[in-house]
């Protein structure tokens, strides 16, 4: 980087003078670095927040690293995170353990005498961090931003999503899925993969009548239609046939717990349970292993980590080779450890001084969306009150959140990676079930502050801007405002914009489904969405 980009925090080094910026100006601004980068292969893709995440992913190592250098006291967050980190990156410890924790826990399937006994199991093992055919949440109440309840929504596919099942683009994968499956059931359980074709293709039949039941990508995102409030009474009488009650119980909770709940596709939740009683219960059963497999592959022997990545890396992601091993640790604690990992990270690489430059640059992209708001010509006035009502109610976290997770129940242990996960995932599970019945904790952040992201969250009327994305090349708190806004900047709009698009707009200033817009006005919003998808349709 030359001096004159660290002036003002521009770095020119990507553009290419060959091209003139009023002919291609994606060329001009990227077209060095298009020419002379080279994606690394572990990834399908790249751009400036992977690279900013790969520097903070080191940034984090280092980190996690000294913590677990020797010194820390039993107990304490600093041991937890260095014997959690250790327990991953110990190979012949988890060489020696080979598949014995899973034929461990694939024992409880083995064991379920009929389908109740297996619904207990499926939740026993949800709790661990094993998605059944239906996936439980706590979130707070769309209607009522006051208080928390439990989520229902369809989960148990082994693809990424009900389209690859049925659409033709994704037939390769489709047909791959179950040679896979017959591969990972030869590792666990012997003999070659040929053996287990039938219970491979029964899988993969049982998983295809769930995809057929699932909402589909814009149907999931419909803030509306998957707003369904329920009692657990009706949950019972809609999705009769699975033993709702056996499986919550398992899950750590209870039916006084989730008196009402919030099902985000009923249709699902009632083909589910037909599906449970009519298909065949060996099937399930065969199902309910694979799950296991799938969810635990990464914390077993190095043939089943092997054999995982070819199949949901190499031919799914389009990735060459697995990621470095001490970057898939890395993950591992972040995923279980998140906070304690974050509290020392701001602690090392967040300067004070940049929370009160995103403040201001917040506050003026705020003003700017008044302005924009004001001047809408086609806005009628009591809409435009009330869009300006929640953009004055909107809250900015930067950096860190004010108070950081409690990690006193977690249990870990040095030469046990496999119980170590399966204790972590719990220990988060069931903190998010005692959210249940007590107040809202708006403090609460979503992202860790070592995560390069920001998000606006809808049910609080919030934008979150995480320490590790506020540095270059998106915020330098010692270079030009030009170029911040430019960064940051960008990045705050887009969030902001996030509460006024076709979803976040249905939400009110304190976070609530709420439809705050005339009929006319409404109309209008989609009319004009539709021309810019039409407009943007026709560049491709």
């Amino acid at each position: 980087m030359t001096v004159e980009a660290i002036r003002s925090g521009i770095d020119l080094s990507h553009v290419d003078p060959g091209a003139r910026p009023q002919d291609d100006l994606f060329g001009h601004v990227n077209g060095r670095w298009l020419a002379e980068y080279a994606i690394p292969a572990d990834r399908a893709t790249d751009g400036a927040f992977r690279q900013l995440f790969d520097r903070a992913e080191e940034q984090v190592r280092d980190l996690i690293i000294e913590a677990g250098g020797g010194g820390a006291a039993p107990g304490t967050d600093q041991q937890r995170i260095g014997d959690l980190y250790a327990s991953f990156l110990d190979e012949d410890a988890v060489e020696r353990r080979g598949l014995q924790p899973l034929l461990d826990e694939l024992a409880a399937i083995d064991g379920a005498a009929d389908r109740a006994a297996l619904a207990a199991a499926l939740g026993a093992l949800q709790r661990t961090g094993v998605g059944g055919g239906v996936a439980l949440y706590v979130d707070t109440d769309s209607k009522n931003s006051a208080r928390y309840l439990v989520h229902l929504t369809q989960s148990g596919l082994g693809l990424p999503d009900e389209s690859y099942f049925r659409d033709e683009q994704h037939a390769q994968v489709l047909a791959a899925y179950p040679r896979h499956i017959a591969r990972m059931f030869a590792l666990v359980f012997g003999g070659a993969p040929e053996s287990h074709a039938v219970t491979a293709a029964r899988v993969v039949a049982l998983e295809t009548k769930m995809a057929a039941a699932h909402w589909d990508v814009v149907k999931r995102r419909d803030a509306d239609l998957t707003y369904n409030l329920r009692t657990f009474a009706e949950v019972q009488t809609q999705g009769a046939g699975f033993d709702w009650a056996g499986w919550v119980g398992a899950l750590g909770g209870t039916p006084d717990a989730v008196a009402e709940i919030v099902v985000r596709q009923p249709d699902y939740l009632s083909a589910f349970a037909t599906l449970w009683q009519s298909e065949d219960f060996e099937d399930w059963k065969r199902w309910a292993r694979w799950r296991v497999i799938r969810a635990r592959a990464a914390w077993l022997t190095d043939d089943v980590v092997a054999a995982d990545f070819d199949f949901y890396g190499r031919l799914l992601t389009g990735a060459e080779q697995i990621r470095d091993r001490w970057k898939r640790g890395v993950s591992l604690v972040e995923s279980l450890m998140g906070d304690a990992v974050g509290k020392l990270y701001v602690q090392r690489h967040f300067p004070p001084g940049a929370k009160s430059r995103i403040d201001a640059l917040v506050e003026n992209l705020q003003a700017a969306y008044r302005l924009s708001i004001n001047d809408l010509e086609w806005m009628t006035p009591p809409t435009r009150e009330r869009a300006l009502a929640k953009l004055d109610k909107f809250t900015a976290k930067v950096g860190y959140p004010s108070k950081w997770r409690d990690y006193s129940k977690l249990v870990i242990d040095r030469d046990d990676l496999y119980g170590n996960y399966r204790r972590g995932y719990a220990v988060n599970h069931d903190r998010e079930l005692a959210k249940l019945g007590g107040p809202v904790d708006r403090d609460e952040w979503f992202m860790t502050p070592q995560t390069v992201n920001a998000y606006y969250n809808p049910g609080m009327n919030e934008i979150v801007f995480p320490a590790a994305i506020l540095q270059p090349p998106f915020f330098d708190a010692e270079a030009d405002d030009a170029a911040n806004y430019g960064g940051i900047g960008a990045v705050i709009g887009h969030e902001i914009g996030h509460g006024f698009d076709d979803q976040g707009a249905k939400y009110d200033g304190d976070g609530n489904l709420v439809d705050w817009w005339t009929d006319d006005d409404r109309t209008e919003f989609a009319s004009r969405t539709r021309a810019l998808i039409e407009q943007y349709e026709g560049y491709t």
